[in-house]
């Protein structure tokens, strides 16, 4: 026993200095080199808007709700997700005269897995321009350039198509006298 006991107290002291101070150290060291600088970052959530005087948001399959995040796991085949879309889509044509069926980007009618995303494709904020511009009474190049200041860029330029925060795109026409 006497013979375990040594190997055994320093094996625990071993442990003890690599996990709790070389270990934290570099995972410390490697989050410094991060964006935030291991701080974190606030996440964003989706929002409904629904009136013609802003940016609509992509649909979602929980209202919204961060309590209950999930899509509907309804899969194309599914007459009742079939008839959920085709409403949105008629209510999208129904505020968007001049705009085809094929016009319309899928992530508009279509929610997505998690029912939480603030963004939207550039595609999708380019086809409610001439809705919100209309409503506001702005000229539509206003609109379209207000939103290519809100259009992000791939992550890291790399991953991922560019997108449109659509709650800080409403905020900023909102912010228009």
């Amino acid at each position: 026993m006497k013979t375990h006991f040594l190997p055994a107290i320093k094996l625990t002291i071993l442990c003890a200095i690599l996990f709790s101070g070389i270990y934290t150290c570099a995972i410390w060291g490697i989050a410094q080199l991060s964006p935030q600088h291991g701080k974190g970052e606030i996440i964003e959530i989706g929002q409904a808007f629904t009136s013609d005087r802003y940016f609509w948001s992509r649909p979602s399959a929980v209202g919204h709700n961060a309590a209950g995040s999930a899509g509907s796991n309804k899969g194309p085949s599914n007459p009742e997700y079939l008839a959920e879309v085709q409403a949105r889509i008629d209510t999208f044509l129904a505020h968007h005269p001049g705009v085809s069926k094929s016009e319309i980007p899928a992530d508009l009618v279509t929610a997505g897995g998690s029912g939480l995303d603030p963004h939207i494709s550039v595609e999708a904020a380019r086809v409610q321009v001439g809705r919100v511009a209309r409503v506001r009474q702005l000229p539509e190049d206003r609109v379209a350039g207000i939103v290519q200041q809100h259009t992000e860029g791939p992550l890291v330029g790399l991953f991922g198509p560019s997108r449109v925060n659509v709650l800080k795109l409403n905020l900023a026409l909102d912010e228009i006298k």
